[in-house]
């Protein structure tokens, strides 16, 4: 069954402003019942989590749900959720408290493709621990990273691969459980930025060997915040810097400071808002997820055709990177015509799709376009064939 694209439209005020929207890749739009979560939950009585007043466990609820709701929606335990203000506050974080336990001749493994949040953080945590950093590269050409390309610079000292689940410039997707299986069997851990991918694709992350998974709510529907997660038994082995009063459970001891009570309600809209996104919903939460994720992704790759069709067509538009396996993400480059003048002209026309390198600057320098990038597009369940084709009628009056 296909998604009801109107119905869904519908509940999105933003879009009653006339836009298309191609820049979900940076933050999807909202629909109202993630706003309407998080003004009541600001509205009502809230206090610090507790267990006596009202108040008290109304916060205590909404941490719990929040935990769940991501639990369904990535595929893994709620003890294992960890909520941060933002996915790189969170990877910094977890590099410095996981870089205690490295030293002179560890290793840890980063790729050219990722977002700068699953690399800096890496190699800062790696220099102060005395650790080396090696690095794996992905085919410019077409924008593959492979399990061999990883498989290359593993070694027995590896204690980390960082890789992300899909390239937020050019929407590679990497075998994960490839990769993930390849550093196992050096006795590597896994860090996945699955940022990117989470919003396009049904996620497993427990089945695809991912030790830690990493996404941002806001790219989803949801408000701005970051969540890593994990087993409750890995992270009983991850001894963060925190204050001497706050709790040492699992995952409370990696979460500095009181949580933001209305944003982790406004998640848990969100997760509910994906799940019914199937007509008519059916079934528990997870099961109800799996299928709006299918019906997402069937719905994206026929527009996404429709656009890389389009842009191919077009004289003077050159398509970046060409992986088999991707996100609806396309990075193209106008003949004559600067990233941000293509991105202006778009924008004056009523349709975002921004220039740049994304914080993705490692992936823009490797294929040759440095910091200036060029312009990406996304689409996004709320993308409709008429966005697509303002798109190319906008991108074409620059190409003619």
């Amino acid at each position: 069954m296909r998604l009801d694209i109107d119905r869904i439209r519908s509940c999105f005020p933003a879009l009653d402003e006339g836009v298309a929207h191609f820049d979900g890749p940076g933050g999807s739009q909202v629909p109202r019942q993630v706003a309407r979560a998080v003004a009541d939950t600001l509205c009502g009585g809230i206090a610090n989590r507790g267990t006596v007043t009202v108040a008290e466990r109304r916060a205590e609820t909404v941490v719990r749900e929040a935990r769940a709701a991501m639990a369904d929606l990535l595929g893994c335990r709620p003890e294992g959720v960890v909520f941060a203000r933002s996915m790189t506050q969170a990877t910094v974080d977890m590099a410095r408290a996981l870089a205690k336990e490295w030293g002179e001749g560890d290793e840890v493994v980063v790729t050219r493709l990722d977002h700068d949040a699953n690399i800096r953080p890496w190699i800062i945590a790696a220099e102060a621990a005395g650790a080396t950093v090696r690095w794996a590269d992905f085919d410019p050409a077409t924008g593959e990273l492979t399990v061999d390309d990883v498989a290359a610079v593993l070694t027995p000292r590896t204690r980390l691969v960082a890789v992300t689940a899909a390239s937020n410039l050019l929407g590679t997707r990497p075998d994960v459980p490839a990769i993930a299986e390849a550093a196992h069997a050096v006795g590597a851990l896994v860090y996945v930025d699955g940022v990117h991918l989470t919003p396009h694709a049904a996620v497993s992350a427990t089945d695809w060997g991912a030790d830690f998974y990493a996404c941002s709510p806001y790219k989803f529907f949801g408000p701005h915040h970051g969540v890593v997660a994990a087993a409750p038994e890995l992270l009983e082995t991850i001894h963060p810097d925190k204050l001497l009063p706050s709790t040492d459970a699992v995952p409370e001891r990696f979460e500095l400071g009181t949580l933001p009570y209305e944003t982790l309600a406004g998640t848990v809209a969100a997760v509910d808002f994906i799940a019914d996104l199937g007509d008519p919903p059916a079934g528990a939460r997870r099961t109800r997820l799996l299928e709006s994720m299918r019906r997402v992704e069937a719905h994206e790759e026929e527009l996404f055709g429709r656009l890389l069709d389009g842009l191919a067509a077009l004289d003077g538009v050159t398509l970046h990177g060409s992986p088999q396996r991707r996100t609806p993400t396309v990075l193209f480059s106008v003949a004559g015509h600067a990233p941000r003048q293509v991105y202006e002209h778009l924008a004056r026309s009523g349709v975002n799709a921004p220039a740049g390198s994304f914080y993705a600057i490692e992936a823009a320098r490797h294929i040759g376009l440095g910091e200036p990038g060029a312009v990406r597009a996304g689409l996004a369940p709320y993308t409709n064939a008429e966005d697509v084709d303002r798109l190319l009628a906008g991108v074409a009056e620059l190409a003619s």
